[in-house]
């Protein structure tokens, strides 16, 4: 009988893969590097190891889970499709045009995202609805089909479609799709209307665009996934891990890649809330640190932050319009470049800076062997002793220490530094631009990052918690079983999710309840099907409403909780009273006070379904047992010694609930090393989280 699952994370460095027996709780994992050439080949590779080593066969296998970066690296470094655009005249150029904003008003070079559709591929049809999406002037058929003609001698193998205002009404923009399939039936295309059908047209049509300039690599890249499984004898039918946090079924997920983006991020977030609970923290900074970027996320209320929109290839991380606006719901989590192959240089200023530039997985750090030759993170962190050459990546790669010390003295000679003194500066560096990023993220949401636990993920989290967690005055760290591959984790524990969004000008205190109850209703239908595939694993859907709302005459929106349908016009008043309360309610928490006596106004409507898995996990507590012995000792560097110490080494397969130590020590894993500073004590729990309170 079917027991296993296996979940897959490609990330920019390692591909994670691991195997979990809902019945038993049984943990296999397994790190390989990310072949960026054919990412499949990885994933083959180590499914194929993990299953060998856990002694699984494909027939035990019943479910498939996968995130990845391939679709955002593709936006980022323009590997995409080429990609045409059909737009209303008058409008193709909103992709350029922009909201005409500066995101750094005092840089005289400043540089928009470029448009991934330049202007020789964008067209425009005379067709065009109002406001209302009243029919203005009618689709022109032979219009449309000298315009696609032109796009494909131009050598297009995609094509966006964003007409105006077609969230009020798509009927011009599948006409459109009609006439493409009847010309070039294999032509992929993409509809503004299916991917984004809310107002904002700049967003609206650089969500389309995206979603078209990847849809082609994601149809080859998945359909490729599948045979190459099928050939294994494993499941097909992959699920996919969205944007959002939620699973998707791979059909689902082929025909808006764009909600992919995400995806490993969002994984990792729902594992870090996941451990959590077991020990009841439900407040979280969820901080994943792997080989090319950190990430951090709060978590409340044991669920992670949503936002309903994203930037993605931002040409300055820290600066919000630098990028690509993209309508798709998202974990909110804030991005740096700071990871395991974080290169450190020698600035114009003469000052040492880490990252965001990479080494990646090829050549990757100079200790790995492969070609690199510039200091990174992980041989900064090799040389202070935090990594076990001997059992890095549990022991599948062997790592070169004095390829690490040649390539940090070079850089210590450009400033004049030992190379220890290089490494330390690199670590306290990297922790010192993510607690900064962690900051900004949490004082935006007006939270104090005091009031939260910092949950430590990825290969690179647990090195650097310790003295992340006390830049930002954090004094709890948790640190969850199998860290170094949380987010192939946490893809085997997600629930299935779907959203859809709609929108419609609605005021609660005036306008006719039935006419909201018709858009949400289609919308509960849409999300109910979406769903429907994966019924016989997940269930059941609980539907929930949102509205992105404001006072009449703001700029700006705020998406809060809606009370539960159906809107009911026999509870006329008490409903409208429930609309006006949930707003008001969300902006106070926002704002502080509403302001008095104005109306509001619901711009877009939004709902979201989510299944939990049928089968329920079983997870065995760990046995008791105060005393364990240190595997081995070795020197350790730690500033508050300020020099190296003579630092125990702890298994942690071989901790049991009810350990306890003093630090300075470290626990290693096959995944990931966690450092515990002088300051430390850590706690082993008996849900397999280590806890390190962090002393005056």
């Amino acid at each position: 009988m079917a027991k296993w699952a296996i979940g897959i994370d490609i990330g920019g460095t390692f591909t994670d893969v691991v195997a979990l027996n809902y019945q038993s709780g049984a943990l296999r994992t397994l790190k390989v590097l990310t072949t960026h050439g054919d990412p499949t080949d990885g994933v083959m590779n180590g499914i194929k190891q993990l299953i060998e080593h856990a002694g699984v066969t494909p027939a035990d296998v019943a479910r498939v889970v996968h995130a990845t970066t391939l679709f955002t690296n593709a936006l980022i470094e323009r590997r995409g499709a080429k990609t045409g655009l059909i737009a209303t005249a008058g409008f193709s150029d909103i992709v350029q045009i922009g909201n005409e904003r500066k995101y750094d008003l005092y840089d005289l070079g400043i540089e928009p995202a470029p448009a991934l559709v330049p202007r020789n591929l964008r067209v425009e049809i005379s067709a065009r609805m109002d406001a209302r999406g009243n029919e203005v002037a009618p689709v022109d058929a032979q219009e449309v089909r000298r315009v696609v003609e032109q796009l494909v001698a131009d050598g297009v193998d995609s094509i966006a479609v964003c007409l105006l205002h077609s969230y009020a009404n798509v009927a011009h923009e599948q006409q459109v799709q009609a006439v493409i399939a009847d010309l070039y039936p294999n032509l992929s295309v993409t509809l503004s209307s299916d991917v984004a059908p809310v107002i904002r047209e700049f967003e609206r049509m650089s969500t389309a665009s995206a979603n078209a300039y990847i849809k082609p690599l994601a149809m080859g890249y998945l359909d490729t996934l599948r045979r190459r499984l099928m050939e294994l004898g494993l499941p097909k039918d992959v699920l996919m891990m969205l944007s959002n946090g939620g699973l998707s079924h791979i059909a689902e997920a082929k025909k808006t890649p764009i909600d992919l983006l995400e995806s490993g991020p969002a994984a990792g977030a729902i594992s870090a809330a996941h451990h959590s609970v077991r020990d009841d923290h439900t407040n979280l900074l969820a901080f994943d640190m792997g080989g090319t970027t950190a990430k951090l996320c709060l978590v409340e209320k044991s669920r992670p932050a949503i936002s309903y929109t994203f930037e993605a290839a931002r040409q300055k991380r820290f600066a919000e319009g630098s990028g690509l606006p993209i309508r798709i719901t998202t974990i909110d989590l804030i991005e740096i470049g700071a990871g395991g192959g974080s290169i450190a240089y020698k600035d114009a200023l003469g000052l040492m800076k880490v990252g965001p530039q990479s080494a990646g997985s090829e050549p990757g750090p100079a200790c790995y062997g492969l070609g690199g030759i510039e200091p990174t993170v992980t041989d900064a962190n090799l040389v202070l002793g935090y990594l076990n050459p001997e059992y890095f990546a549990g022991g599948a790669m062997k790592i070169d220490v004095s390829r690490a010390k040649s390539a940090l003295a070079d850089l210590g000679e450009q400033l004049r530094c030992e190379a220890q003194e290089v490494a330390w500066g690199i670590h306290d560096v990297v922790a010192e631009n993510m607690a900064s990023a962690a900051r900004v993220h949490v004082a935006e949401r007006g939270r104090d990052p005091r009031d939260f636990v910092l949950l430590c993920t990825g290969g690179g989290g647990p090195l650097h918690s310790y003295y992340v967690a006390q830049k930002i005055g954090v004094r709890k760290i948790i640190c969850p079983p199998a860290a170094g591959v949380a987010s192939a984790y946490g893809l085997l524990v997600a629930p299935a999710r779907a959203d859809r969004a709609k929108t419609a000008s609605f005021r609660p205190s005036t306008d006719e309840l039935a006419s909201l109850e018709q858009m949400f209703s289609s919308l509960d239908a849409q999300v109910t099907e979406a769903l429907a595939p994966l019924d016989a694993t997940f269930g059941p859907i609980r539907l929930t409403r949102y509205a992105d709302g404001r006072f009449t005459g703001q700029g700006f929106t705020l998406t809060v909780a809606l009370p539960e349908g159906p809107y009911h016009p026999a509870d006329e008043a008490a409903v409208r009273r429930g609309l006006v309360a949930a707003f008001e309610a969300g902006y106070r928490e926002k704002f502080g006070r509403t302001p008095p006596n104005v109306p509001i106004e619901l711009v877009n409507l939004r709902v979201s379904g989510e299944a939990p898995p049928r089968e329920e996990l079983i997870e065995t507590p760990l046995e008791a047992a105060a005393s364990v012995e240190p595997r081995a000792w070795r020197p350790v560097y730690f500033r508050e010694i300020a020099g190296y110490h003579n630092t125990p080494i702890y298994e942690r397969a071989a901790l049991r609930a009810g350990f306890t130590a003093q630090g300075p020590l470290l626990v290693e894993d096959e995944g990931s090393t966690l450092v515990v500073g002088p300051r430390g004590h850590v706690t082993q729990s008996a849900t397999g989280n280590l806890i390190i309170e962090i002393g005056e």
